[in-house]
């Protein structure tokens, strides 16, 4: 047996299975702890000991062959993913030159390994799991049932399967997906990208909608056919790289891709896209009030990480320090307080998202 490897992967030829960890993100509505310098996926947001990058990688290493794990990210992070993730061989850092959003970095990685398998490797028996790096998982092997399930239905058709999350509450920062029929693998009628308050609590009572993870599972014959077909100049310009290091191929063809996701670019216009309704206690971390669900909590409902928090006549606030100091609020109800050496984030809960326009501000000042 495969060390490191679930038995219920090893059904799915272990050789065979590969995952795409995405790194190459900014976390900016998670400003100011998460920098350009120093993005989310390399912070240990929760206080595990973890960073939410190598807590990805420990997860897919116990269902994909670790020296099958790549990490698609870009150049700047290369010496943090290696920091992160010391056994991971070079070769499978994958970095871009440019960001050009995941339908990119989806065909380089698959363009990797496709010029990695034997010649006569079957490309429907070649199983990919793709992930971003900051999500979190809770349940594990509910996670593996789920990855292996997909793997299996992958390999035997022609389905690009997406996990979705069973919600449970109507979340204006998610993606919804809607399905039709009340089977493990369901088909996909349609992609919804952040509806309002209303849509949101419409879909729930509906029944037939869940989040989308941005978790993907397809066959390479699969994936390189969707592409061909529906990003066919994406697909041209990866077609027939052999991407062994030679100086400047990947930025040249990189300078010959748009910028688009693999969701608008592909699912939302594929007939074969499945969903696995789950729960394995997922999230995506996306804002600082999703963290709070999962931080220590006083009596008063305020969470905290990496603080020494007194509070006095507040309640509902989430704090946040990088390095154990004390911080005393008073008279502060469901606000955000982040401090790093650098920066102070006070802000109302209900105004989360206006961090992210404000990195935008801050960026155009180059402040």
């Amino acid at each position: 047996m495969l060390m490191g490897v679930s038995t219920l992967t090893i059904m799915n030829k272990p050789e065979n299975t590969f995952a795409i960890i995405m790194a190459g993100g900014i976390g900016s509505r998670f400003w100011p702890m998460s920098r350009t310098s120093k993005p989310k996926q390399f912070l240990d947001i929760l206080g595990t000991g973890q960073s939410l990058i190598q807590m990805t990688y420990s997860r897919l290493s116990k269902v994909v062959p670790p020296s099958n794990i790549l990490v698609v990210t870009n150049e700047r992070y290369r010496a943090q993913v290696e920091s992160h993730l010391p056994l991971i061989p070079s070769a499978n850092i994958l970095c871009e030159p440019h960001m050009r959003n995941t339908a990119p970095c989806i065909a380089y990685a698959n363009a990797v390994i496709a010029n990695r398998m034997p010649s006569e490797t079957d490309p429907s028996e070649i199983g990919i799991i793709v992930a971003p790096s900051d999500h979190l998982i809770l349940d594990a092997s509910e996670f593996e049932r789920i990855i292996s399930m997909a793997l299996t239905n992958a390999c035997s058709t022609s389905s690009l399967i997406t996990l979705g999350i069973k919600p449970t509450r109507p979340d204006t920062g998610y993606g919804y997906i809607k399905y039709s029929g009340k089977n493990d693998i369901a088909q996909v009628e349609r992609f919804t990208e952040k509806p309002d308050l209303e849509t949101a609590k419409s879909f729930l009572s509906q029944g037939d909608y869940c989040w989308n993870s941005g978790i993907f599972v397809w066959s390479l014959k699969s994936i390189s056919e969707s592409f061909s077909t529906h990003l066919r100049v994406l697909s041209e310009a990866f077609s027939g790289a052999k991407l062994w290091g030679k100086p400047g191929e990947v930025d040249a063809i990189y300078d010959k891709c748009e910028s688009i996701s693999i969701d608008y670019g592909i699912l939302e216009k594929s007939s074969e896209v499945r969903v696995i309704t789950c729960e394995f206690g997922w999230s995506d971390l996306g804002t600082w009030t999703s963290i709070s669900n999962h931080l220590g909590t006083d009596s008063n409902g305020n969470s905290s990480s990496g603080t020494h928090l007194y509070s006095s006549e507040s309640s509902g606030n989430i704090v946040v320090s990088d390095d154990n100091k004390l911080i005393a609020i008073r008279g502060l109800k469901d606000f955000i307080v982040v401090d790093t050496p650098d920066a102070l984030l006070v802000c109302p809960k209900s105004d989360e998202q206006w961090v992210k326009d404000l990195v935008g501000e801050l960026n155009e000042g180059n402040k």
